[in-house]
C-alpha cells in the first residue's frame, strides 16, 4: 500500500463563507483553522496547503463566554523599552473587532511559513458586507 500525495496543480481550493454572529470565539476558531489547513478533506497532507479560503463576516458579533469581555487581555510589544501595550477584549471589539477572530485563528495555526500563508487566505470583516462575491463563496454552517 502506498500513500498517494496530491500534486500542487491537482489541489482545488473553494471559498467558504462563515457567519460569526452568535458563535463562540474559540470553537469557531478551531473550525476555521481546520478549514484553512484542509483537515476536513480526504486529500489532507500536513506539509501542503490543501485547505480552502475562508471569509468571516459579523466578526463584531462573536460571543465570548464567562468574564472574558473584561478579563481577556491582548498584549503587543514594539520592541522598545516600555513599548508593551495591553488592551481588553471589550476595547478591542470597539476599535478592531476583526482582530479578535484573526488572533484566535492565528494561535491555532502552525508557527512557520505555511501558517503565515494560511492566515493570508482568511478574510475577516466586522459587518455583513464583503467584496468577495465574485468568488462565489459557499455558506458553511458551523454547528458548534
Amino acid at each position: 500500500m502506498t500513500t498517494t500525495l496530491p500534486k500542487v496543480n491537482e489541489i482545488e481550493s473553494k471559498w467558504v463563507l462563515i457567519d460569526a454572529d452568535g458563535q463562540t470565539l474559540g470553537r469557531m476558531a478551531v473550525e476555521i483553522a481546520n478549514i484553512l489547513r484542509g483537515r476536513h478533506k480526504v486529500t489532507y497532507t500536513p506539509h501542503l496547503i490543501t485547505g480552502d479560503f475562508v471569509i468571516v463576516i459579523n466578526a463584531e458579533k462573536v460571543k465570548l463566554t464567562g468574564n472574558k469581555e473584561e478579563a481577556k487581555i491582548y498584549q503587543t510589544y514594539s520592541g522598545y523599552r516600555s513599548g508593551q501595550k495591553e488592551t481588553t477584549a471589550k476595547k478591542m471589539r470597539e476599535k478592531h473587532p476583526e482582530q479578535i477572530v484573526q488572533l484566535a485563528v492565528r494561535g491555532m495555526l502552525p508557527r512557520n511559513r505555511m501558517g503565515r500563508t494560511l492566515l493570508g487566505r482568511m478574510k475577516v470583516y466586522a459587518g455583513t458586507e464583503h467584496p468577495h462575491t465574485a468568488q462565489k463563496p459557499e455558506k458553511m454552517d458551523l454547528s458548534v
